[in-house]
């Protein structure tokens, strides 16, 4: 399928508004304070949307409606631990890093357990970043393939590319106010989907997608089983597993992982910083429950077409967007995929130039100057773009493996586990 004129029309125009945003801002990053913390100026509702698109990512829009449409609402329970989690983050937390810290979360690390401590949390969350920064490419390009018939690592590149560059050129300030439009388009798309679900004419009366879901079983939460097989078998899963890892995973992120510390810090007061945490978790819970609804209805609708033979659960969102949307909302819901996978990419690679410029060049280099740590966290931005298109490339699904949300839960958790104790 070729995209419709329409479609290039909104593509631009989504391109046109993030690049003047970024370009815009960029006059006003001259320092590393600045570039990484945008002089803690940002008010608490704009906060609230830095957060929601650092952690709502393509993979949401990709991967949860393909976990759902392949295993039904397995993780259902664990985005439900959101909220409780973030009431213990936004009343002790989140000041706490806002009293101790500069820019970097692992500094407190370094006063606390000295270098060694410090050096292991940062590297553990550069690689976790760096891989969950591929998963993202990887989930925005699936769909942008299928819809051009582009090469994938081009598409990767592609992606990655624009996003360094407006990054490198804004900081966090263009991030911030970029999520902003992100997050609203964002939204929008997952509406649309949902509503070309519910009022689906050739599957019959409104809303039968989710009649023949819940029939099949896409309803389902899963095993409750608690026994020693359900907590050493792999085939062999537990909803008991899914709701620890994913509270577990909850509190490592905002407890400890730096791109949602840094959104703390970038707050005009304490107070904002703690409004805008709890508003993140107020917006978070809908979207990933939208797109789980997205996921079941797809799997009805297809159930009752039969039309989908052959699709791997990753593909079956742009599959659907291929085959059942009119041209014109194609461009709409590509710029919405984009807009996820790119608040969510900017905020990452930034956190990551935060890191290594703050946690090891710095460190390195005590007395380097100012501008000499701002062109080296500029350069570091490249850098982990360069790295996490390596991990999209070697993360193309294929018939018979795992979703990509479940690949990706699985290997966050061994690379960041230590981090949260």
């Amino acid at each position: 399928m070729a995209l419709h004129i329409a479609d290039y029309i909104v593509l631009a125009l989504y391109a046109a508004v993030i690049g003047s945003i970024g370009l815009y801002v960029s006059r006003k990053q001259k320092t590393t304070s600045e570039y990484f913390v945008a002089n803690r100026s940002i008010p608490g509702w704009a906060v609230a949307f830095n957060l929601m698109a650092t952690l709502i990512s393509s993979g949401t829009i990709v991967g949860y409606p393909a976990t759902v449409y392949q295993s039904g609402l397995i993780l259902l329970l664990g985005v439900l631990t959101l909220p409780l989690v973030l009431l213990v983050i936004t009343r002790w937390v989140v000041p706490f890093y806002r009293n101790v810290v500069r820019m970097s979360a692992y500094e407190y690390l370094g006063k606390r357990f000295g270098g060694a401590g410090r050096t292991y949390a940062s590297a553990a969350f550069l690689a976790d970043r760096v891989f969950d920064v591929g998963v993202t490419l990887l989930t925005t390009a699936i769909p942008i393939k299928l819809v051009t018939g582009w090469d994938l690592a081009w598409v990767i590149l592609l992606v990655g590319g624009f996003t360094v560059c407006y990054t490198v050129i804004g900081g966090i300030t263009a991030i911030v106010w970029t999520d902003v439009v992100q997050g609203i388009i964002l939204v929008g798309g997952g509406l649309l989907i949902l509503g070309r679900l519910l009022f689906a004419p050739e599957v019959g009366t409104i809303g039968s997608v989710w009649v023949e879901a819940w029939r099949q079983g896409r309803f389902s939460l899963g095993s409750f089983d608690l026994s020693w097989r359900s907590l050493t078998d792999a085939n062999h899963t537990t909803q008991w597993l899914f709701i620890l890892a994913m509270a577990m995973n909850w509190a490592r992120r905002y407890s400890a992982d730096q791109h949602m510390v840094q959104r703390y810090l970038i707050a005009t007061s304490d107070k904002a910083a703690q409004r805008g945490t709890m508003w993140n978790a107020m917006a978070c819970v809908p979207i990933y429950v939208l797109f789980m609804m997205i996921g079941a209805g797809l799997f009805g609708y297809y159930a009752l077409t039969d039309t989908a033979a052959g699709v791997v659960p990753d593909m079956i969102v742009p599959h659907f967007i291929v085959h059942h949307i009119p041209p014109g909302v194609v461009g709409l819901l590509l710029a919405a995929i984009l807009a996820a996978s790119m608040s969510s990419i900017s905020a990452d690679m930034n956190s990551v130039a935060t890191v290594l410029t703050s946690d090891y060049f710095a460190r390195a280099l005590p007395r380097s100057s100012d501008r000499a740590r701002l062109i080296f966290g500029k350069s570091m931005v490249l850098l982990a773009g360069i790295a996490a298109a390596m991990v999209a490339v070697l993360l193309i699904p294929g018939q018979g493996t795992a979703s990509i949300m479940e690949r990706g839960t699985t290997i966050a958790a061994v690379l960041s586990g230590g981090m949260l104790g």
